[in-house]
């Protein structure tokens, strides 16, 4: 058989043989044909698999959730996860294997998502084991999870564009509606030829906040209200402002997670309960294994995975005399229980991908869900409008129904008939076709007037729709009250807690301390004093500078951590051991310059703490207040300055340990006094948060004290308690203040 000869290539391209047909052996170029087949298969993959879109799904998700949706599954029972896979495939013809991993992926069983789109029953395995197969199809159940509402919400008021499926048999959407940004609450992975996506999660109540506030203000602050990721496993995340910023400005960059223990001293042994999204439990203790082997680490006498109801954990027997923090601080290094998560945030936007920042995407988001309320409410407002139509026809047949019944009666033919009313009456078909289908029955007065007497408000309806269809701002305002209605409905409080970088490192002590019982005091120029019970007994009177007075008197020990908060948002931490043991009869040290705070600082606060528990409560003079527990300030070091200990925004007027949420009495420079409940205030793991509203304060005035309340300070202490946050609390009476006389600041 003779051979067949391929134009001449280029002398760039190289050549190789392919049969073709029946021993037919052609050349072809290599570069021609990477790029007549490859090239269409990299882009197939890039756009229609692999790359996420504007409402955070990539295509097998959304086939997926439409499929179930369709299926009635927003509301209904849970249905075999077989029959959803088989369904699915009517939109996604990949197989049924490939179909029920995406749904795996997607289900609350699964954990790997702050808030799941299926609600599943049954073995859906752990996104942080990897050896933990899930069960089959036919054995699991599931239904779409309630938030799946916000997703489809309007989805049939042609909110977003519909395509024909592979087969032209149906239709799906070729994005969801999504009330709220999605590409941002659910982290979503995904990996293309020459590209891929990696997104993590942020919390819902924050991505809301911050969508609201940037839709109010493009240029707002995102670190004030999106402070950092949220994570399904509730890792920490190590607070590097750098990292982050890159990260939000560019959408590419690397955050370190930190896994999450506990010493359990009865046992002798750690429990990691929490790892980096990023490993899993396997990796982890293979690689512990393999160091405990090879002799790098000696302090572990046994090793297992107790993952079960109630979670992932992972228990380390310590030999005796481990020192279980150094422990942790070696295994940091050498293993996986802290790892990098590398964000790359490569989104479809109009069939393009791009790599944006948070800002960028969150604006791509709002200009995606203006186009959809858009949309919407140009439908309502079509419908509105076609109902007045048949209505407005229906109000003149109520000029005379006699007539309308006599051109019925009178016409000879069926056919005749409606244009024979349009004649009449002077309508169009569609109002005469509505006409004409009026049952006999209801062809009265009283029924016409019930249906005509909406004319008036529709006409109200329709104006209203097209006012929000010209303007911007109405349609800004539909999108942030939706936002915070989903943040109020579905928003839960942050798993991941974030610790500061000047938190992170971990320093051995340099040698045991005695300890022994004390007693701390701490004084309103910023002097401390360190005294022992037998010196307290034998001692007079406190020695003080001219206007000083002692403002916290603590009885304690003196192998504990001492927290000094100051006046610039900065908390500095010490051992009680490091201050000399003294009497009454000296000014003590002065903090300030014991602990070498910045010029112009002063210490104002002081705790006193040895297991961080119980929490802390900041209220500015701006009426808000925040909570935030102790443990946020935890680090490993006998000495060290943390930035940020509160948010800096507005003066700080009085800060308060608690063991437990108690009343607190919050005091106005107007004299109004406020009683406040701490179990009333959300908790906060961000140090820097600015709290919330609490007392409502007038022009020119401000808070200026906030202390715990004693039982019996007030007569009628419910005058001063109020039923909702912000409150302006009550001016104290007669009563309350006896003879003493107000002083207003």
């Amino acid at each position: 058989m003779a051979r067949k000869k391929a134009s001449k290539p280029q002398k760039s391209e190289k050549l190789h043989g392919v049969i073709n047909g029946a021993g037919e052996v052609v050349e072809q170029p290599i570069v021609s044909t990477i790029r007549e087949n490859f090239m269409p298969y990299a882009m197939s993959v890039i756009l229609s698999r692999a790359i996420p879109e504007i409402d955070g799904f990539k295509p097998s998700h959304r086939k997926l959730l439409f499929t179930m949706y369709k299926m009635g599954l927003l509301n209904g029972a849970r249905t075999k996860s077989a029959n959803i896979v088989g369904a699915t495939m009517k939109l996604n013809p990949h197989g049924d294997s490939a179909i029920y991993d995406t749904m795996v992926r997607l289900s609350r069983g699964y954990e790997a998502l702050l808030h799941p789109y299926v609600d599943s029953k049954g073995n859906f395995g752990k996104f942080f084991s990897r050896d933990m197969a899930w069960a089959a199809s036919r054995y699991t159940e599931a239904k779409l999870a309630p938030i799946c509402n916000e997703l489809f919400r309007d989805i049939d008021k042609d909110t977003v564009d519909f395509v024909d499926n592979y087969d032209n048999t149906m239709k799906e959407p070729s994005l969801l509606p999504t009330v709220f940004p999605s590409v941002l609450v659910n982290a979503n992975t995904g990996i293309a030829v020459g590209m891929a996506s990696n997104i993590c999660s942020f919390n819902l109540s924050e991505i809301c906040e911050t969508t609201a506030s940037l839709i109010r203000d493009p240029g707002h602050d995102l670190f004030s209200t999106l402070p950092a990721p949220d994570f399904s496993g509730g890792c920490q995340i190590l607070y590097d402002e750098k990292a982050f910023r890159q990260v939000y400005e560019t959408g590419r960059g690397s955050i370190r997670l930190r896994a999450k223990y506990v010493y359990d001293k009865s046992a002798n042994c750690i429990d990691v309960l929490s790892i980096p999204a990023s490993t899993t439990c396997e990796v982890i203790i293979e690689k512990i294994i393999d160091l405990v082997k090879q002799g790098k680490v000696r302090e572990i006498s046994d090793i297992r995975d107790e993952t079960g109801l109630d979670g992932l954990k992972i228990t380390m027997d310590l030999k005796r005399s481990t020192d279980p923090d150094k422990l942790m601080a070696k295994l940091f290094k050498l293993t996986t229980l802290e790892d990098s998560y590398a964000c790359n945030f490569n989104v479809l936007i109009a069939g393009v991908p791009r790599v944006m920042g948070v800002r960028e995407l969150l604006n791509e988001w709002i200009a995606f869900r203006m186009e959809c309320v858009k949309r919407r409410t140009y439908f309502d407002r079509t419908k509105k409008a076609e109902r007045l139509h048949l209505l407005r026809g229906l109000e003149k047949i109520l000029l005379d129904i006699d007539k309308a019944i006599k051109i019925i009666r009178e016409t000879d033919e069926e056919i005749e008939v409606v244009p024979n009313l349009m004649i009449g009456f002077g309508i169009d078909k569609i109002q005469a076709e509505y006409v004409a289908e009026i049952k006999l029955r209801h062809l009265n007065r009283e029924y016409i007037l019930k249906r005509t007497k909406d004319i008036e408000d529709l006409e109200k309806e329709i104006a209203e729709l097209d006012d929000i269809l010209k303007s911007k701002s109405r349609i800004k305002t539909i999108i942030v009250k939706e936002l915070r209605a989903v943040a109020e409905k579905y928003g839960q409080p942050r798993k991941s807690m974030i610790i500061y970088e000047d938190t992170a490192a971990y320093v051995e002590e340099a040698e045991e301390v005695p300890d022994y019982a004390c007693t701390f005091f701490f004084t309103k120029e910023g002097y401390f004093k360190k005294i022992t019970p037998q010196s307290l007994r034998m001692s007079g009177a406190h020695k003080l500078k001219e206007g000083d007075e002692i403002t916290q008197e603590i009885e304690f020990s003196n192998n504990c951590d001492l927290l000094f908060f100051t006046d610039k948002a900065q908390v500095y931490k010490t051992k009680a051991n490091e201050f000399a043991d003294t009497k009454t009869s000296v000014l003590g040290d002065y903090v300030a310059a014991k602990l070498g705070m910045d010029e112009g600082e002063n210490a104002v606060y002081m705790v006193a703490t040895k297991d961080y528990k119980g929490i802390m409560l900041f209220g500015f003079e701006n009426g808000k207040a925040a909570k935030v527990p102790l443990e946020a300030y935890v680090t490993k070091n006998n000495r060290k300055k943390l930035m940020g200990a509160y948010s800096g925004k507005n003066p700080i007027a009085g800060i308060l340990w608690l063991n437990e949420d108690k009343e607190v009495l919050f005091k106005s420079s107007s004299g109004r006094m406020l009683l406040v409940h701490t179990g009333a205030l959300l908790l906060k793991t961000t140090r820097s948060t600015q709290g919330v509203a609490v007392m409502k304060l007038k022009k020119g005035h401000r808070l200026f004290e906030m202390t715990e309340y004693a039982e019996g300070t007030f007569q009628k202490p419910q005058r001063f308690r109020a039923k909702s946050f912000p409150s302006m609390g009550a001016l104290p009476s007669i009563e309350d203040t006896g003879d003493e006389q107000l002083t207003l600041i």
